[in-house]
């Protein structure tokens, strides 16, 4: 028979209660262990990084920026009247003087405006030539008139100074001496009234003639206007140059202000850059820039900065101060270099893929042996085109990695292979 021994089933469940607790506690010494360590160090292909050395030595600070080379001086040819496009004589590209006609337009309506304009001119001007003519011969009338009331005065009173000395020697009467100065104070206020009438027909001649020749300067003003409208049909260069732009066609009706042709003087160019606007901000008037029209390069100055930013970017002038390559023209692509100052004797490494001037950024530096790298903190001073200031952090000698390290943010330390 089987019997009972109750001390051998305790012992059994206190040794899987022990072994129980044992693999839970093993379980969590391991769970804690493994979270405290650090990660594994990735590993890194050497031969694609960029990287290098930290140096000290002279830094030429530089500004980078593409762009296109532009005429100093552009002749905008605008249409002065509506028109149509008869017929265009000169295609761009062509070298035109200032007299060259480029295109022919058409406006009947104008044509016929000008031709009365022109007959309203003659009209405006005969009635002048007629106003002045009738107004002389008024005047000389007038005159002739005024002149024999003179001579009348001038008679009476020499009748009445004889009668008078007659009169005194009792020759003549007394009412006859009367009569004779009462006449001749009559003329004497009929001359002085026939010279005042004089006077008031010269002045009011004279503000006639003005005022007809008032009117025949406006109908002449609107002559010239409408003789310039017309021949402006005829669309002439203005300057000396070469045609660059004729955005019209034959047989386009255009409405005034619109471009007609775009002149340009091909030997006065000016390279107009686009600079980012975060590497604008130190760029100044007369600063010495460097032009590569791909065919030579050409130095130069800063002529203008544009005070406003497009789309991220600033436009700054810069005039040619050399002898233009080969092949310069108008609209050529160009790359420009700004110098900003010439830094002496600063710590400097080339720029890398990521962070500004004046921030602080996380470095990966290279160990003695090269085989891995770690984070730094480095901080950045002034910048160029492919080089940037080292203010802290590194020194003379060490390695750096420049590429784009964002991959490794979560790692402190890289293995290079």
């Amino acid at each position: 028979m089987d019997i009972a021994r109750p001390d051998v089933a305790r012992s059994r469940r206190r040794r899987r209660i022990l072994i129980t607790i044992a693999t839970f506690v093993a379980l969590v010494t391991v769970t804690v262990g493994l979270s405290r360590l650090k990660p594994a160090a990735p590993s890194v292909e050497r031969g694609v990084q960029l990287i290098d050395t930290v140096k000290r030595g002279p830094l030429l600070r530089q500004v980078r920026g593409s762009g296109t080379l532009v005429a100093e001086e552009v002749n905008w040819i605008p249409a002065v009247s509506e028109g149509r496009v008869d017929r265009i004589f000169i295609q761009p590209g062509t070298p035109v003087t200032a007299d060259s006609v480029l295109l022919a337009l058409s406006n009947p309506e104008l044509s016929l405006a000008a031709q009365d304009a022109m007959l309203n001119l003659k009209a405006a001007e005969a009635e002048h030539v007629d106003l002045r003519v009738r107004l002389e011969s008024q005047l000389l009338t007038q005159q002739a008139a005024a002149a024999q009331v003179e001579a009348e005065y001038h008679q009476a009173k020499l009748q009445a100074e004889a009668d008078t000395e007659l009169g005194k020697s009792g020759l003549v009467s007394a009412l006859n001496v009367k009569l004779s100065n009462v006449r001749a104070d009559e003329l004497a206020n009929r001359a002085e009234i026939e010279k005042k009438r004089l006077e008031i027909s010269e002045e009011s001649n004279r503000a006639q003639l003005q005022a007809q020749g008032a009117r025949v300067e406006q109908v002449r003003a609107l002559a010239d206007l409408r003789r310039r409208q017309f021949e402006a049909l005829r669309v002439r260069a203005g300057r000396d140059g070469v045609l660059q732009q004729l955005p019209v066609e034959v047989g386009q009706r255009v409405t005034p202000g619109t471009i007609l042709a775009k002149v340009a003087e091909p030997g006065r160019l000016k390279a107009e850059l686009r600079i980012a606007e975060t590497q604008a901000k130190d760029i100044l008037i007369g600063q010495s820039a460097t032009i590569d029209t791909r065919n030579g390069t050409v130095p130069g100055r800063v002529s203008r900065i544009d005070p406003a930013s497009q789309n991220g970017t600033v436009s700054v002038d810069v005039k040619m101060e050399g002898a233009l390559p080969k092949g310069a023209r108008p609209d050529l692509s160009v790359d420009g270099a700004i110098e900003l100052e010439n830094l002496k004797d600063v710590l400097f490494v080339g720029r890398p893929a990521f962070g500004q001037e004046n921030s602080m950024v996380g470095i990966f530096k290279l160990d003695e042996d090269g085989r891995g790298a770690s984070r730094v903190q480095v901080k950045l001073g002034r910048s160029s085109v492919t080089s940037i200031e080292i203010v802290e952090g590194l020194k003379v000698g060490d390695q750096v990695i420049l590429s784009d390290t964002s991959a490794w943010d979560a790692f402190d330390r890289i293995r290079l292979n």
